[in-house]
Parts: C-alpha cells; sequence; structure tokens
C-alpha cells in the first residue's frame, strides 16, 4: 500500500504479481477445480459434507466428524513460500462444513501489514462519515442565512463544500476500487472505467480542498497587511484558486495515466515522476500556508503584546487563536511532508506512524472545521437564536389569537393581540433604508482575525459584514 496525495490508502503491488494477475490465476484455479470435483465419481456414504469451492479452495467431500486439507492454493501471490502448507476444515456431524483454518497459506510480515491497514481504513472512514455529516449541516446554516453572505463566509462556505466533495470521492472511490479488484466480480470493463473515473475525481477533490485552505491563509494575511482592497475583484481571484488551479495539475496527470500507465483502476504509482504532478503543489500549498501561518502568529503575539493591559490572559488568547488556526490552514500537514513513499521501507515504524497522523487528522480535519467555524461561532449561533426567538414570538402570537378568538368572537382580527405589539415592534423596528435595527446589532466583522477566537484579539479589524462591496468600492480593515 502507499499513500495517495491526499493521504488515502492505495495498494501498491509489484508488476509481476499485480491484481489483473491474480484474478486471472484465481479464475484458472477455479476452472480447474470445478473440473476436478465434477469428474469425481458420486458418493455413496450417505450424509457428508459437499464437495465444493469457496472462492478461495478446493474441497472434496467430507465424512462427519473429520477433518479434510488440501494444499495451498496455488493462485496466491505468495504461493512460493507455503507451497508445502495446508488448509484445513472440519467436517461436522450434521454435514456442514465449519470455517476453515488457513493459517499455514498466509504471508506472515504482509498479513499483519494488511491488517494495520485495513483498521486505519476503517478509522479514516468513520472520519470522513462524521465530517460529512457535520460539513452537510453547517454548509446549509451558512447557506440558510443571508445576513451571514459576507466574504469570510462566502469562502468558508466554498471550504466547507471542497471537504463534503473530498470526503464523497474518497468514499465512493474506495468503494469502486474494492469492487474492482475482487476478482469474484463481472463487468470488469465497465467497473474499471468507473473506478479509474473515481480515482480522478478523488485526486482533483483533495487539490481543492487543499487549494480552498491556502485561500484561507491568504485571506487573513491581507486582512493583516494590506490596508484597503477591493472584495469583490479579490474573490474571483480566490475562486481561481481554489477551483480552477487543480485542473493545471490534474489535466496533465490524466494524460499521462492514459498513455503510460493505463491499467486497471490507475490506482498504482509505477512510475512516480507521474505522481509527483499533482503531489508537488499539494506541498506547495502546504508549505505556503505553514509560512503565513508563522507571520499570522507574529501579528497575534505583537498585537496581544500591545494590548497587554487589556488582556491580561494575551497567552491564553494566543494559545487559543493558534489552537485554532491549526485546522482551517492545514498546518498539521507539514508534519510528515517530506516523508515520503520512496525514502521510508514498507512497514516501518516510520511510515505506519506518518500514515497513522494523517489519515486521522485530514479524516476529522473537515468535522472540527465544522464546529469551530459554525456551530461554536458566536455570529453564527446568534442569528439562530434570533430566528428560533422569531418563530417562538409568531408561534405565541398564533396561539394568543386562537385563545382570543375563541372567547370574543365578534372583535375584529385586526385588533387581537396588541398586547404584544410594543414586543412586537422593538422586535420589527427598520430603519428608513429598510434594514432591521436587530440586523444592524448582530452584523459582524468581514474581516474576522481566524473566526471566533480571534475576534476578541483584534477588535480594531472589524468592518461591517456584507455580501460584496459595490463595483469600485474598497474596504478600510
Amino acid at each position: 500500500f502507499s499513500l495517495s496525495p491526499g493521504h488515502e490508502l492505495l495498494p501498491q503491488v509489484s508488476s509481476t504479481t499485480s491484481p489483473k494477475r491474480v484474478k486471472e490465476q484465481w479464475s484458472n484455479y477455479k476452472n480447474q477445480c470445478l473440473d476436478f470435483l465434477s469428474s469425481l465419481p458420486p458418493t455413496t456414504a450417505g450424509a457428508v459434507c459437499n464437495r465444493t469451492f469457496d472462492q478461495y479452495a478446493c474441497w472434496p467431500d467430507g465424512l462427519p466428524g473429520t477433518t479434510v486439507n488440501v494444499s495451498c492454493p496455488w493462485f496466491l501471490p505468495w504461493h512460493y513460500k507455503v507451497q508445502q502448507g495446508l488448509v484445513y476444515r472440519s467436517c461436522g456431524k450434521d454435514g456442514r462444513w465449519a470455517q476453515k483454518n488457513t493459517s499455514e497459506c498466509e504471508d506472515d510480515p504482509g498479513q499483519l501489514y494488511g491488517h494495520i491497514l485495513s483498521q486505519f481504513r476503517i478509522m479514516y472512514t468513520v472520519g470522513y462519515s462524521l465530517s460529512l455529516g457535520a460539513l452537510l449541516l453547517a454548509l446549509g446554516i451558512l447557506i440558510s442565512f443571508r445576513k451571514l453572505h459576507c466574504m469570510r463566509n462566502n469562502i468558508h462556505m466554498n471550504l466547507f463544500g471542497s471537504f463534503i466533495l473530498r470526503a464523497v470521492s474518497i468514499l465512493v472511490k474506495d468503494a469502486l476500487l474494492t469492487l474492482t479488484l475482487d476478482p469474484r466480480s463481472s463487468g470488469e470493463t465497465k467497473a474499471v472505467m468507473w473506478c479509474r473515473g473515481a480515482m480522478v475525481t478523488m485526486h482533483y477533490t483533495v487539490m481543492a480542498n487543499n487549494y480552498w485552505l491556502l485561500v484561507e491563509g491568504i485571506y487573513l494575511h491581507s486582512l493583516l497587511v494590506i490596508t484597503v482592497f477591493s472584495e469583490k475583484k479579490y474573490f474571483y481571484i480566490y475562486m481561481a484558486i481554489g477551483w480552477g488551479a487543480p485542473l493545471v495539475f490534474v489535466s496533465p496527470w490524466i494524460t499521462m495515466k492514459y498513455l503510460y500507465e493505463n491499467e486497471e483502476c490507475w490506482e498504482r504509482n509505477i512510475n512516480m515522476g507521474y505522481w509527483w504532478i499533482i503531489r508537488s503543489p499539494i506541498l506547495v500549498a502546504y508549505l505556503i500556508n505553514f509560512f503565513i501561518f508563522i507571520r499570522i502568529i507574529k501579528i497575534l503575539m505583537s498585537k496581544l503584546r500591545a494590548h497587554q493591559m487589556r488582556y491580561t490572559d494575551y497567552k491564553i488568547r494566543l494559545a487559543k487563536s493558534t489552537l485554532t488556526l491549526i485546522p482551517l490552514l492545514g498546518i498539521h500537514a507539514i508534519l510528515f511532508t517530506f516523508v515520503i513513499d520512496e525514502s521510508v521501507p514498507k512497514g516501518s515504524i516510520l511510515r505506519l506512524m506518518r500514515l497513522f497522523c494523517d489519515l486521522l487528522f485530514n479524516s476529522f480535519q473537515g468535522l472540527l472545521v465544522a464546529i469551530l467555524y459554525c456551530f461554536v461561532n458566536k455570529e453564527v449561533q446568534s442569528e439562530m437564536l434570533k430566528k428560533w426567538k422569531r418563530w417562538k414570538l409568531g408561534k405565541d402570537i398564533d396561539e394568543e389569537y386562537r385563545h382570543t378568538h375563541s372567547q370574543t368572537p365578534h372583535i375584529k382580527s385586526g385588533s387581537i393581540a396588541t398586547g404584544n405589539l410594543p414586543d412586537l415592534l422593538d422586535n420589527n423596528t427598520s430603519d428608513p433604508s429598510g434594514g432591521s435595527m436587530g440586523t444592524l446589532q448582530h452584523k459582524k466583522a468581514d474581516r474576522d482575525l481566524a473566526s471566533t477566537t480571534l475576534e476578541d484579539v483584534c477588535l480594531e479589524e472589524r468592518a461591517q459584514c456584507h455580501s460584496y462591496p459595490t463595483e469600485g468600492a474598497e474596504t478600510d480593515v
């Protein structure tokens, strides 16, 4: 197995034991077994365990209460190591086969390593599934509340979308890859085409996700460094970086795979040079975000020290801000950036540590981002609280109307709930321009440094949250 640029497990085998070759050998073994079983004379011993091919070994008829053994199947890639081994299977007294024992036919080192990788796969499948659910809910919340549609949240929504596409593509890729590599699967050509499409989609979404993390870093840095800039113009640039730049690198990778490595599901990296086409821009994004992260931390330290009299707990605030930025900028990826597959042997402790950390952090990163930048965000909570209060007020008015109407049926409906009008007016009084007073009270800063945690640190960077400035308008940070 190797680690893809998206930090998911991909099988990696030599050309002599490729999945296609193993599948051919398994098919030949199966045909040979069925011919052998059909040539055996029918049994006259009464109730027996019937001859069968259990997708692994070829079993003749077995007498009840006995143990049958056959040689290790020769389609195994490591058969030369276990050709003297046997597979055991007990025939029960009721004429039914029990579970087989294949311990003598297993390739011990590879079996242990494969078991560890299968546990890693379960772990990141759970992580991506939880992240997918949380991100869908968070994206729905940000889309539903129009007052939250400002530059910062628009970037967050695109980031959430890239996380969602990444999780879906990885889960679909795993399912199709398992189906394609299964020797018992039929419709090989169609399955392989779908699997290749899923592999291409996965690489694109993984790269798009990393570049939207880069956009988050660039935007935060621009808030601190650039004093005046046009948000609308910059947002188009951010869109081009997040969704357009990955196409520039994925397209040539598709071309090289189709021309020179058009095998199976494109999951194998025979020539590692082709893999660097999509791996190198991701590493560059990691490094740029890391330097932006260091720059932001230095600026925050200077600001907190300048306001030390106001913020006596500035060290705690700095720690909270730092921890909040790590999942937003993907800083955890820098830990094992230069520990590549070519530099560490298969099965080594360092390689397993890198796999575990990368798969754990990347699969749960979407969940952390959804929690930090939506569910515990004060601005989002304020809008949801106002929505709930309005819904509750409307329900109370409706209940009072029904109660009053049942008591005094001849009173006109226009004068029913006047007792609640002062409260209603307080919550819905509008200014001359058409915007509500409640809206003005709860509009947050579009330049909120690192969302919820950093908003307490840089109060002077606050500006009114709006969807976009008018053409040519500029924002003072």
